[in-house]
Formats: structure tokens, sequence, C-alpha cells
């Protein structure tokens, strides 16, 4: 991959062709797609050759600045798939290597080339297997394909998938943050892409996909695998001080991590866990909840109760991270009127009621336990009305106080030995919503995403609820027609869980503050108003401040991200161990809600 800088120069007609694009786009804000191509081919880059936008992108900010071009707003109408950045912050997904899970899970693959659970044919995986699972060069390459496409990378979600993070070893789980966040520290756009120094690994030793009949296989033959290597693996390995240092750096970068997301099973969740996790500086944790039926439960040999479960939440929420459950429907032993009602204790039960949730209906993959059920008649794919019914009621159901993040994993139909296999489901189930006339309250179902809206047409709003903690206050920004322009998650402890940090001590939690609108430039520069830079960030933060003192709190905590510290600073937070927190005077005035 060549930078425009590794062009000595632009050729004549490239650059007049480029620049009669350009000032159409200026003169025309509101192009469609059809109008564009038009363009295109109007002003081709050669004979027979049109511009890629990726192309279009480079010129732009090449060029952009000499000529007064308003380079992040042309980038923008330029942008491929510009949902991704359209919530505010870029995702970057990041898989570990493969290693034995402590998990027996019959419905999990074995897919011996990947971490547990994951598929070699998922979206990332083939990314991940390319450079060796290799953190620094997964963050890296997925950056510069975003920027090439036109988003602004400044803002970046670290989200780590794979196994069970926290049964690899504590080296490896330090040594790979520490890389992500060197990968976010040395990233330049303009540069070249960099040659990487990756492990010396043979993961191609590792045989094909396997038959198994039992999920112990995949532990054995991973261990084995390790065994056989004597000499160090290459993996990331890094001290608490050398991932310090990566950190502080990364509160003033050009990329900053504003989340950082791990993945793991609520049988691994204590309070030791959660003190690592925010020394790591992650800020929300995907916890497997699969079912809150202990029947189904032990049918699918997961390995924990659902009072395990509650505990973890328990013990996540006092320190304040953010919880993404994961649901599953048509488990061994389930029925589409039993996965109805434990849907419903997932936010019936104060325990419970995630923040974000993955609905993944069960997919029969051939190397999973659940062949051999399948094949004696014990379990079955629900048909397709039977899982339209349990998705439309997920959709249906889910408060507007959750984001229900994913609908049907990813997963390539050509691995589904039975069953849905119709990537767009969860589309369909809401077209069936909408034509029922049943409304969907999520939060992904009413963000504001990329329309402009000044503070003077939002309205806040404030539900109440109680959780594992104490009580979950949601302050929502929302305008006349319900949709979402951010929102801030306030918790208020009641003591039933002790905190894990003694700098929690008598606080209240802001778990998360989040501005809809797309991602825009932390250095504020170019008057492209969105949003994120209205102010509404503030008013949320003095809103849950001004909350947190009626409710008789004199200190607030919050679980900054390491690219947000500075954002905090500046509204008069302190650093306070793993957190930053601000005392609450009486003379505090703030929006109502």
């Amino acid at each position: 991959m060549r930078s425009l800088e590794a062009e000595p120069s632009l050729s004549a007609e490239v650059r007049a062709s480029a620049e009669g694009i350009i000032e159409a786009l200026l003169l025309s804000p509101s192009l469609t797609e059809t109008e564009l191509l038009r363009l295109f081919r109007r002003f081709p880059r050669a004979r027979g050759r049109l511009f890629r936008k990726s192309e279009l992108i480079q010129i732009i900010r090449r060029l952009g600045p000499e000529r007064g071009w308003p380079v992040q707003e042309l980038s923008a109408r330029l942008r491929r798939k510009p949902i991704r950045s359209q919530s505010g912050v870029l995702p970057v997904t990041v898989l570990t290597r493969p290693f034995p899970c402590p998990g027996r899970c019959v419905f999990c693959p074995n897919d011996l080339r990947m971490p547990k659970s994951y598929l070699s044919n998922e979206p990332g995986a083939l990314r991940a297997a390319q450079f060796r699972f290799d953190p620094y060069a997964q963050v890296t390459v997925r950056l510069f394909a975003l920027a090439r496409n036109g988003h602004v990378v400044d803002k970046v979600e670290l989200i780590v998938l794979g196994g069970t993070w926290t049964h690899y070893p504590e080296s490896y789980r330090v040594g790979f943050i520490r890389r992500m966040f060197e990968a976010l520290n040395d990233f330049d756009p303009d540069a070249e892409l960099p040659d990487f120094e990756l492990p010396p690994v043979d993961y191609e030793a590792l045989p094909e996909v396997i038959r198994v009949d039992h999920a112990g296989v995949y532990n054995a033959r991973i261990q084995a695998f390790w065994r056989r290597r004597s000499e160090s693996p290459g993996d990331p390995e890094g001290s608490y001080e050398s991932l310090e240092r990566a950190l502080e750096l990364n509160q003033d970068a050009r990329c900053r991590s504003v989340g950082l997301s791990i993945e793991t099973r609520p049988d691994e969740i204590d309070a030791d866990v959660v003190r690592e996790l925010r020394k790591l500086g992650a800020t929300k944790v995907q916890i497997g909840i699969q079912s809150l039926d202990d029947e189904v439960l032990r049918a699918n040999q997961r390995g924990h109760d659902v009072a395990r479960t509650r505990e973890a939440i328990g013990w996540l929420r006092a320190a304040g991270f953010k919880v993404q459950g994961h649901w599953m429907a048509n488990l061994l032993g389930s029925t589409p009127e039993r996965d109805r009602e434990d849907y419903l204790r997932l936010f019936d039960d104060p325990d419970i009621r995630p923040d974000e949730l993955k609905l993944y209906p069960t997919s029969l993959i051939e190397s999973a336990e659940l062949m051999s059920f399948h094949e004696r008649g014990a379990w079955r794919p629900y048909s397709d009305e039977e899982l339209l019914s349990v998705v439309t009621f997920g959709l249906a159901h889910t408060p507007r106080t959750c984001r229900l993040s994913r609908v049907i994993r990813d997963i390539p139909s050509t691995d589904i030995v039975v069953g849905n296999k119709e990537p767009n489901f969860r589309e369909r189930a809401e077209r069936t919503l909408v034509e029922d006339g049943t409304p969907i309250r999520d939060i992904r179902a009413r963000e504001i995403r990329g329309r402009r809206v000044g503070l003077e047409a939002l309205e806040l709003k404030a539900t109440e609820y109680a959780c594992a903690v104490g009580r979950d206050v949601f302050i929502e920004a929302v305008d006349g027609e319900d949709r979402l322009a951010g929102f801030c998650r306030l918790t208020l402890p009641d003591g039933r869980v002790p905190p894990p940090f003694e700098e929690l001590e008598g606080a209240a939690l802001i778990r998360e503050l989040h501005v809809y609108g797309p991602a825009v430039a932390l250095d504020g520069q170019e008057d492209f108003q969105e949003v994120q830079h209205g102010g509404l960030g503030r008013t949320l933060l003095e809103a849950a401040e001004a909350r947190a003192q009626r409710s008789g709190f004199d200190k607030l905590a919050v679980i900054s991200a390491v690219g947000t510290r500075r954002y905090y600073e500046k509204r008069g937070y302190r650093r306070d161990g793993a957190y930053h927190s601000k005392g609450l005077i009486s003379s505090l005035e703030a929006p109502g809600c």
C-alpha cells in the first residue's frame, strides 16, 4: 500500500480529472450514488479506468489544505460504508491466537486454526490469520483500510475477540494490549503500510476443522500444538510498566482509544479480574450469558449457572464497566416459547439488564459436539417461522436503555450445516414488525446517526431502574421524533456489592457517555459542525452530575477510556486511581431530566 507521498507527482490529466470531481462535489453536496457514478464517468482517472473513492480521498487530503477545500466534509461524502463511523467512533476488531478454553459448550465450533468459538471464514478471522494473530499488525492494517476509505480514525474502539480472554496467560494479555496501543500511537495515515515482524509460528501445522465427539478435543489438540514448540511462540509480552507507558502516550496521540472491549465467561469474573481489566484500560466486557435457564445451561454443558452470571454482572457494574451480553436462541433443550420467556428475564431480572446485547440463534457447525445431538434427533434447528417469531419478539421487547448490537452471528453460510443461512435476517424481522405496526425502541433503532441537530431541538429524558448494585439512570437526549442524539449511563450504588476499588467508595459512577453522529476529528479543524462537537456531551455530563448530587452523592467517578481522559480533565475531573472523579458541590446547576 503506497501513500500519495510515495508518488512524486500526479499527472496533469489525473489532477484535472480529480479537481473536476471535487469542484462538482462542492457545488452539489447531495449527490446520490448514481449521480456520483455519472460524475466519475465524466471525469475518469484514465481511459477505461474510473477513480476509486479511496484514491480521491487521498488526493483531497494531499491538495485540500493548499486549495482551501473542506477536507473532512469532502471525505465524508466519499466515505465507503459510512455506518461504521456514524455511531461516533470507529470499531477495530482484533483476534487473539488459538488457545485452550475452560468451557465445554456443545454448541461451540472447534476450528483448530482459530481461537475457540471462531471460524476461519468469518470476517476479520482471515485478516487475523494472515498476520498470525499479531495485535500490532491487525490494528495497523485495519486503520489503514479505514483511513483510505475516508473514515476519521482519531477515535477508535478496540474490540478484542477470541476464546476466553481471562484464560490466556497474564503476560500474553498485558503484551497483547500493549501492542494494540502501540499500533494506535504509531499510526500515520499519510505513511506507507510498514513491513511487520510477525510471530514465528507455523499455524499452518494445525489440522483442518475436525469432527469432534466432545469439546475437549479442541483443547487437547491446541495444547499439544504449543507443547511441541519449545521455543517462544513469539507472543507479545510486556510488563505493566511498559503497558502504562503506551497508555500514557495514547492520551495525546493522533489516534486514540475511546473504548476497549474484551470478552469472557461469567465464571471467569471476580474482583481480581475486574481490577486487572482496569489496569489494561478496558471499559466494556462482553459476557456470554447464553441463557438464564439453569436446565438449558446444564444441557449445553455451559459450566456455570445463572447465579454465577448474576454475580459476574454485579462485579462488572460495581467497577463501572459497560456490560454487553451474549444470548442464544435455539439452544439444546430449549423451545421458541421457552426462549421468549428467557428473553424477558434478561430485562426483568434487576441483576442482569445488560447495556448492550447480541442475540445469536444457534448455528449448527460440523465441528461442534451439537452435531451428534442433531444426528440422533435430540436437537433440530428452528423452522423459519419459529426463528422469526423469536427474533421479532426480541426486537420488540428490548428496552430503550439497551442497544441490540447484533442479531444473527456473521457466520458464512458454507459453514452452517442446517438452520438459518440468511445473513440479513434482522432486516427481515424489522420489516415484519414495521408492517405489524410494532415499535422497536432499542438504542440502535433510535440512533440519530448522520442527521445534524442543534441542542435547542433536543430534550433530556431519564429512565431509572434497579440494577445489580443499586439504581441505574439512563439519561438521553432525543429530538421530537424520539431519535437518540446521545446518552449517559449513571449508576447509583447502594453498597450491596462492595466496590473493587478504594477510590469508588461512596461514589456514583458514570459508566458510559456517548454522543451520536459521524466521527469527527479531535483537533476540531474545519467548520464541519456535527452533533459530536455541539456541546451535547457536556450537557449530558452536567445532567448526570446534578442527578447524582440530588441522590445524595458528593463524588462522581467515571470509567474513562485512555483517549477520553483529557476530555474529562477539561471538565474538572482529576485522575483518581483507575478512574477520574469530581467532587459535587451544592451550587451545581445543570439541565433537569
